[in-house]
């Protein structure tokens, strides 16, 4: 692999698109939203690994790989002391590969601020795989931290999930902020993807009214696919699987494989 670019650098344009699932609301789905897109984008052929960046691990525990049983982590792989390759292990599952994470991940907020190329580690790390893969979907905790940015550094976009309703659009804000200051500073490919909107109820009033105003002030950046409320998806994680493999037939699963369909046809057009 070629030396690491200056700091204003974008991530190389060779394999995988790499997308940071983000929102700094916390309850928002982002989880959901990452184990559910990487299970439809394999379920529709596509390559995938799936990035768990927070100290929770429930992405990884969502996605069928248990976070106590892990010999490597995310966690060794930004201190290098492990590689992608070999941190990563596959969900037979689901279909995907994982780069797991566990409660090792929050040591690492405090022991990257003194090393150098602190905020670039997961983007050298991931460039060593991109030709493995056509996604990589990182799973980011819910506040700008040291492991969010490094996945912000890392991705060639942000994907949104939110609720719509009016303090999600407040959160919102303060995300599209971030992404501008990362993108000025360190990842001049960075912008956001589009909006998920997620748990939605057309009979709710509300959200409605929310989501007219996104599409109206964010146009083509709302994505086309709606998740609707849905019990599976919720019941899904406690059998440590996303809701596309938990019960494929559920409204909410279906509407996840309908996003992975639209995500593969975005990318053709970035």
């Amino acid at each position: 692999m070629s030396a690491a670019g200056p700091e204003q650098g974008a991530p190389a344009r060779t394999g995988a698109r790499i997308f940071c699932v983000a929102n700094q609301k916390g309850g928002v789905g982002k989880t959901t939203t990452t184990v559910n897109l990487a299970a439809g984008l394999a379920k529709v052929g596509q390559r995938v690994l799936m990035v768990d960046l927070d100290p929770q691990g429930n992405a990884t525990m969502g996605s069928g790989v248990d976070k106590r049983k892990l010999e490597l982590t995310i966690y060794d792989v930004l201190l290098e002391s492990a590689s992608v390759a070999e941190a990563r292990v596959h969900s037979d599952k689901c279909g995907f590969d994982v780069l797991g994470a566990n409660r090792d991940l929050a040591g690492a907020e405090v022991e990257l601020v003194d090393l150098e190329r602190r905020e670039r580690r997961l983007r050298e790390a991931l460039g060593q795989v991109a030709d493995s893969y056509d996604f990589v979907l990182i799973d980011c905790p819910p506040s700008l931290s040291m492991l969010t940015l490094n996945g912000l550094c890392s991705a060639h976009g942000v994907i949104v999930p939110m609720q719509c309703e009016y303090f999600a659009l407040e959160g919102l804000t303060d995300l599209v902020n971030t992404i501008k200051q990362v993108h000025a500073n360190l990842n001049k490919d960075l912008q956001i993807i589009g909006l998920l909107r997620v748990m939605f109820d057309p009979r709710i009033t509300l959200q409605q009214q929310v989501s007219d105003q996104l599409k109206a002030h964010f146009h083509d950046k709302v994505f086309n696919t709606v998740i609707p409320r849905n019990v599976r998806l919720a019941e899904a994680p406690s059998y440590g699987l996303p809701g596309v493999v938990f019960d494929p037939a559920a409204r909410g699963s279906q509407a996840y494989v309908e996003f992975a369909h639209e995500m593969v046809d975005r990318i053709k057009t970035m």
